[in-house]
């Protein structure tokens, strides 16, 4: 992975590029060069290996991984682990062994037994509303710690003062396009994280972000990377 001078990037190099400091909400993202979100229904298919280095760097300075339930099916998700590298990394500049894997979600139309909760390292954290169903409500409580935030809906500044409380200030989210569209809806994103990958899809996908419309919010750009013909960009709040 290299600057656009040409020079390239260590995994400490690209560590420091990537840091935040304080509170943040930074949202990752891989897209086509035509703006599709996904590839034959995964985002996966648009990913390849500088983009998991980069995904797994992420994870790595994160103290909680954030995603919508319906992202957390569709993709599989499994339990939120890091190799003894960059646990020794999280354990050297002051942060847990893991992140804390944090799901939104409305319906708790969720699935205790997925790796994500039953394998997971950390106990996870679920954020619904009070009118979730009570019995899923049960069910979820067995394997993740149950957040209630918003009367009939999530009230995500809600949701992130009460996940800080918890000590969870860096905060990274990988979808999907409605949580990504509701936390750009509630002002709340701090910082883009994009892969744009050497493909165009055609027709089709979806964008990386969906819901209700939002102003447009001014972004800064700080830095772009190239490798294996993908670029990756980072945006920061003006």
């Amino acid at each position: 992975m290299r600057l656009e001078s040409g020079a390239t990037l260590d995994d400490d190099a690209l560590a420091g590029l990537y840091h935040a400091d304080g509170r943040v909400v930074r949202v990752n993202f891989v897209t086509s060069v035509d703006g599709a979100v996904e590839l034959d229904g995964f985002s996966e298919g648009l990913s390849g290996v500088p983009d998991k280095r980069v995904f797994g760097l992420l994870r790595m300075l994160c103290d909680g991984l954030v995603v919508g339930a319906g992202t957390l099916r569709h993709e599989g998700y499994r339990a939120v682990r890091l190799n003894e590298e960059r646990r020794a990394w999280r354990r050297a500049h002051g942060l847990a062994e893991y992140p804390t894997l944090v799901v939104v979600t409305g319906s708790l139309d969720l699935n205790p037994g997925q790796a994500a909760f039953a394998d997971a390292p950390v106990r996870p954290i679920v954020i619904t509303h009070g009118r979730a169903p009570a019995d899923r409500r049960e069910m979820i409580s067995g394997v993740a710690e149950v957040l209630t935030v918003g009367d009939e809906a999530v009230d995500l500044t809600e949701a992130l003062a009460r996940l800080r409380e918890r000590g969870l200030d860096h905060l990274l989210s990988e979808g999907g396009p409605q949580l990504f569209g509701s936390l750009a809806a509630a002002d709340l994103v701090d910082d883009v994280c994009l892969t744009v990958s050497p493909l165009l899809t055609g027709p089709g996908a979806g964008r990386i972000t969906a819901g209700p419309a939002s102003p447009p919010k001014g972004m800064a750009l700080r830095h772009v990377l190239e490798s294996e013909g993908s670029l990756f960009l980072r945006y920061t709040r003006k």
